[in-house]
């Protein structure tokens, strides 16, 4: 049946839904890629049933989310756990992500998948704070993912950023953490692209600059950078700076317009992968890095770059706001039974935009039954008043 999907112009135009789905080869946890360590960068579920505000506490449904979990775990993906995509500073309170660590850490040891979990210092309710009170901050967390027995990623703090003074904070703070660190880290480098209040990380807003700062960081603990997450949105930027990368140290991209390319690599290197838009993606994705560890990159090319054009449009600016496409294709998938997001996070986007979304995901082949998806989605479109 024939849907009509609204533009940024506000009219209607008519879209035919596939009736198939894509076929997907699942492979259980045990089954790991071999060229490329990769992983997913998964949302949370919200509890749909609290009455909650957008600035009360989280409420998450577990049930869910750690269901979700496991979907992406079943095709051989790792889970990167309380991120940017599971709405930290955006909904997503620290003690909600110490619980939600706690849980997939459990889950992931108990079903032998691989698990790393974000660091930061956004207990921290002062608008101010001392570096003193910024590394306690970081330390009361990583002891949370240390103890949970996952893998730990530093991420980029808005709180370091607000007090931070130049380079030599930066140096101060990350040599302290890794110092102490029971073991190498991810050191996770978020531009100001999705979340603005991390202008001028690493001392600088001149990312040459910027980039030597976290380099000199690197080079000072090369044993504890298991490796680096790049969040730039700059394919060449990421390219020039895994070039520079200790031997040793892994760059994972972040870069959700260019991840293709990056992946695939060139003749001096690659990157691997720490992807939010590996979360609607999961088992295409898989299938993608399965087809690499073949040798075949024009294989994996064909099967990833169709793709680029739905993220591009999931994390158009403001960036920080891609959650909301994500969990939209989440709803249609079938992975949760509702549309509701942690802090109402679910009207950060207009309805072209969602439409687009599931219109893009739908010739993807994304939704394990399209005919669920296009009843969701007439559903979404009635409730704004859409009617044919």
């Amino acid at each position: 049946m024939t849907l009509h999907l609204p533009d940024a112009h506000g009219a209607l135009r008519a879209y035919e839904p596939r009736t198939e789905p894509l076929p997907a080869v699942r492979s259980g946890p045990g089954s790991a890629f071999t060229s490329r360590t990769v992983f997913s960068a998964a949302h949370v579920v919200a509890d749909p049933y609290a009455d909650t505000t957008p600035d009360s506490p989280a409420a998450v449904d577990w049930d869910a989310t750690l269901a979700f979990r496991r979907h992406l775990w079943s095709h051989g993906l790792g889970v990167a756990e309380a991120m940017d995509t599971a709405q930290r500073g955006m909904g997503l309170d620290w003690p909600t992500a110490a619980e939600l660590i706690r849980r997939s850490a459990a889950e992931a040891k108990a079903t032998g998948s691989r698990i790393a979990c974000g660091v930061g210092t956004d207990q921290l309710t002062a608008t101010t704070a001392t570096l003193a009170e910024v590394r306690s901050a970081y330390e009361e967390q990583l002891a949370v993912v240390e103890e949970s027995g996952a893998q730990a990623i530093l991420m980029a703090s808005r709180a370091l950023a607000a007090t931070a003074q130049g380079p030599d904070d930066y140096h101060e703070v990350y040599g302290h953490l890794l110092r102490q660190a029971a073991g190498p880290v991810v050191l996770h480098w978020l531009g100001p692209m999705f979340d603005p209040a991390l202008e001028g990380y690493w001392g600088s807003s001149d990312l040459d600059t910027a980039t030597g700062t976290f380099l000199e960081v690197i080079a000072a603990h090369p044993d504890k950078v298991d490796g680096i997450k790049v969040s730039l949105l700059d394919a060449q930027r990421e390219i020039d700076l895994r070039r520079r990368l200790p031997r040793g140290v892994r760059c994972y991209t972040g870069d959700d317009f260019h991840y293709p390319e990056l992946i695939a690599g060139d003749e001096q290197g690659f990157s691997h992968a720490l992807l939010g838009i590996f979360d609607p993606l999961g088992p295409l994705a898989a299938e993608a890095v399965r087809v690499l560890d073949t040798g075949d990159a024009d294989g994996f090319r064909a099967l990833l770059d169709p793709t680029v054009e739905l993220s591009r449009h999931l994390f158009r600016a403001p960036t920080r706001y891609y959650k909301t496409g994500v969990v939209l294709l989440a709803w249609l998938a079938g992975h949760q039974s509702h549309f509701t997001m942690v802090g109402g996070l679910q009207s950060a986007r207009s309805l072209p935009h969602l439409a687009r979304a599931y219109e893009l995901a739908d010739r993807l082949g994304l939704f394990p039954d399209p005919g669920l998806a296009e009843d969701r989605m007439r559903t979404l479109l009635s409730l704004y008043g859409v009617t044919s």
